[in-house]
């Protein structure tokens, strides 16, 4: 077998992660930071692609590497419009959406210009795997309840299908033949129901999932109109339910490792906080199940907040009746990007093209 030499790029608010691979073997990571002041010169993120391709080059190349060294390289797919779970070739769609920042703005829009130059430079092939905004829903998970607005797949893809990738393995199955349920644990909260290998339903807790440490999940519609009308300008309050929200409102961090500490020291308020944050996250999961008519072949725990062990025990005591519970803690993000790639060149996937008006088949 073809041994291939393989770059990643996963770009950041303020810094780029790159990682070599030999295959799926990692043999170099650097984690680029960039200055705060030089980033906030541009108007978009699309608008750093110059600046984030030298960092990388020149990064490169104090490890003794050039960008003619490798086989294809992967990024972490932007914000794009929504599509099938899958690794996609860079093509004049995709980047027309990225500019137009056609589902939002985010560093990884900068993702495929990077790579486009660069395949423009050298000829290697450029690939983008499993973007936040891959949607495979069902039809029924997407009606919210009020004509108008519609229940969007918008959550932790990339970490959530390698975990089910790496637990088939591990298992000795094949994703296909088995149904699972996969809750990320960050800073924000994903957790998704996936039914022989698609994704057929998600909460998140920036929309009507558990809270999370930033995020409020779930709220109450009349309080949450009441709060609307309370005089606080648009984009502060987003900011106050997206990134200060969840557990920061009631302690003041969003460090899951202190607020744990608190608890075991008696703090009575970061007990109950820490509780109730594990209770959303396993009523959830409940909700996932029903989604698969409770057949679950097993449930797996991921995220940086799966590497507490209270947490995993105190989720795996309430849902542990479901199905078999494994854990897969942190985001390894890097090892997801380039499995999506290696799966493409050995012919395990095909390749997916972006395109308007893809649907499911």
């Amino acid at each position: 077998m073809k041994n291939y030499t393989l770059l990643v790029i996963n770009p950041g608010s303020t810094s780029t992660k790159i990682s070599v691979f030999n295959n799926t073997n990692e043999v170099l990571t650097e984690n680029i930071v960039h200055d705060y002041e030089e980033i906030k010169k541009f108007g978009n993120p699309v608008e750093q692609t110059d600046y984030r391709y030298e960092a990388v080059v020149n990064c490169l190349m104090d490890n003794g590497y050039t960008i003619n060294d490798f086989d294809a390289a992967v990024g972490r797919g932007g914000v794009l419009r929504a599509v099938k779970a899958g690794t996609y070739n860079i093509n004049n769609q995709m980047l027309k959406d990225l500019e137009i920042a056609i589902n939002g703005e985010h560093p990884s829009n900068t993702t495929a210009f990077i790579l486009k130059r660069m395949s423009e430079e050298v000829g290697i092939p450029v690939f983008v795997v499993d973007p936040p905004s891959v949607d495979e829903m069902i039809p029924e998970a997407r009606i919210s309840g009020f004509k108008g607005i519609e229940r969007k797949s918008l959550f932790h893809a990339l970490n959530i299908r390698s975990v089910m990738y790496r637990m088939s393995e591990d298992l000795g199955v094949n994703s296909k033949s088995k149904n699972y349920i996969i809750a990320h644990l960050g800073g924000g909260i994903s957790i998704a129901s996936i039914f022989k290998g698609r994704i057929i339903d998600t909460v998140v807790s920036n929309t009507t999932g558990p809270f999370s440490p930033e995020r409020s999940g779930a709220l109450a519609i009349e309080d949450l109109i009441d709060l609307c009308y309370s005089g606080i300008p648009k984009m502060e309050l987003k900011r106050k339910l997206l990134r200060e929200g969840g557990v920061y409102s009631y302690l003041k961090t969003k460090d899951m490792k202190e607020v744990e500490t608190l608890a075991k020291m008696g703090d009575k308020d970061a007990s109950l906080i820490l509780d109730s944050m594990i209770y959303q996250v396993c009523k959830s999961i409940g909700e996932m199940a029903t989604t698969l008519k409770g057949e679950v072949d097993y449930i797996g725990i991921t995220g940086g907040i799966a590497n507490s062990d209270y947490i995993y025990r105190k989720i795996k005591e309430r849902i542990g009746f479901i199905a078999e519970v494994k854990r897969y803690p942190g985001e390894k993000e890097m090892l997801a990007l380039v499995s999506g790639l290696y799966r493409v060149l050995t012919g395990q996937e095909k390749v997916l093209e972006y395109m308007v008006g893809d649907k499911l088949d």
